[in-house]
C-alpha cells in the first residue's frame, strides 16, 4: 500500500476511534477542552512523538499532525454549523441537582461521582449541598452552579445603592521581584513602595511572595513566610 495512503487510513482511523473513546469515558476527563481539542492535542503529540523515536518510518509520518489539523478544523466547522452532529460529538448538558435535590440517574449517565460533585461545587463557592438550587455539568466538563436564592448575597443594586468604580489591582511585587514598569504605570517610585513595606513591617522585598496596588490606593501583601496558625484540612 502507498505509504501515503497508508498514513491517512490510520490516522482518520486513529482520530475518529479516541473522538469514540474519549466520548465514552466521560466529559470530566475533558477538563476545559472540547473533544476534538483534546483528541487532537494528544494525538498530535503522539504522532510527532512518533515521528522522532521511529526515523525508519521517513518524512511520510509528518502527514499525520496535518491530517489531524484538517480534522480538527473541519469537525468543528461541522460542530458550529450542525445542532445535531454538536449534541453527537461534544454532548448535552446534564442537570446534576434541581431543586436542591441530587439527580442520581443524571450522575451515573454522566460517570460523575459524589467526590466529583462537592469538589466542584466548592470550586463555585458552594460549600454546603442545601445552598444549591441548580447545578449542571457542562460538556466541557466545568459545573455550573445557581445558588438559591436566601444563599446569594444582597448586590448594592438590590438596595438600590450607587458604587464607585473597582478596575483592576495591579501587580508591584511577584515573588519577591518588582515589577518595575507596573509602578512606573501608576506613577509611582520606589521610595513610595519602601515606605508602604515598612508600614507593613517589611524590610525586605525579597519576603514579599506578592503586593497588588488596589484601585483605591491601598497595597495588599502576601509574605512567603506567612503561615496560619492552623491548615484547615479538607480530606474525606
Amino acid at each position: 500500500m502507498n505509504p501515503y495512503i497508508e498514513i491517512l487510513i490510520r490516522t482518520l482511523v486513529v482520530f475518529v476511534l479516541l473522538v469514540i473513546l474519549a466520548r465514552i469515558i466521560g466529559r470530566k476527563l475533558l477538563s476545559q477542552l472540547s473533544v476534538f481539542e483534546f483528541v487532537t492535542t494528544i494525538t498530535i503529540g503522539s504522532a510527532t512523538g512518533t515521528y522522532v523515536v521511529e526515523r525508519s518510518k521517513g518524512n511520510v509520518m509528518l502527514l499525520s499532525p496535518i491530517i489531524l489539523t484538517i480534522c480538527a478544523v473541519g469537525l468543528g466547522y461541522l460542530t458550529l454549523k450542525s445542532l445535531r452532529f454538536r449534541k453527537l460529538v461534544v454532548g448535552e448538558p446534564v442537570v446534576i441537582i434541581q431543586n436542591g435535590e441530587i439527580l442520581e440517574k443524571n450522575m451515573l449517565k454522566a460517570r460523575y461521582s459524589l467526590d466529583d460533585l462537592e469538589r466542584q461545587l466548592r470550586g463555585k463557592g458552594a460549600f454546603k449541598l442545601n445552598e444549591v438550587e441548580f447545578a449542571v455539568l457542562e460538556s466541557d466538563g466545568t459545573l455550573s452552579v445557581q445558588k438559591k436564592s436566601s444563599y446569594i448575597p444582597v448586590t448594592p443594586k438590590d438596595l438600590n445603592l450607587s458604587t464607585t468604580y473597582k478596575g483592576l489591582a495591579t501587580e508591584i511585587i511577584k515573588d519577591g521581584e518588582v515589577l518595575e514598569q507596573n509602578l512606573r504605570q501608576n506613577n509611582l517610585d520606589f521610595n513610595w513602595l519602601y515606605n508602604q513595606l515598612r508600614k507593613n513591617g517589611v524590610s525586605d522585598i525579597s519576603d514579599v511572595m506578592l503586593a497588588h496596588l488596589n484601585t483605591d490606593g491601598t497595597l495588599y501583601l502576601d509574605l512567603k513566610k506567612q503561615k496560619p496558625a492552623y491548615t484547615q484540612q479538607v480530606e474525606d
